[in-house]
């Protein structure tokens, strides 16, 4: 068995990780994972383009699927910071970079690291 490259270990790492802020939020359904994996799929040909760049893939992933989530269903994930106001979407940081974060601009807070939302909750389901 041949070991797994370390482009397929940043993407599955990258998978994962954006899994389990939509499992926090509570909208990993079959067509919201389905995103997942077209981001996947779009990212492997990138990284294989730009080797360097495989850090960044998980931030790149969780901004793919967010702006899939967008266009289809509506803002994700809601920000569990500020409690009055227009709900307002948590953005990834940095856009391009290693160690990407989940930030709330609006608090100019950090809230929590991509793979990590953890108790938070993300939003109601898209339908």
């Amino acid at each position: 068995m041949d070991p797994v490259s370390p482009l397929e270990q940043a993407l599955h790492a990258a998978r994962a990780l954006v899994l389990a802020d939509l499992v926090a939020g509570e909208v990993a359904e079959a067509h919201v994972v389905s995103l997942v994996e077209e981001s996947v799929v779009q990212r492997r040909w990138w990284v294989q383009q730009w080797p360097d760049g495989a850090e960044y893939v998980a931030g790149l992933v969780a901004q793919d699927v967010q702006d899939a989530l967008l266009e289809r269903y509506g803002r994700w994930p809601l920000c569990p910071v500020c409690g009055s106001g227009d709900p307002h979407a948590l953005d990834v940081e940095p856009e391009l970079g290693p160690d990407p974060h989940w930030v709330c601009h609006k608090a100019g807070v950090k809230v929590a690291s991509v793979g990590s939302l953890g108790g938070f909750r993300g939003g109601e389901s898209p339908s």
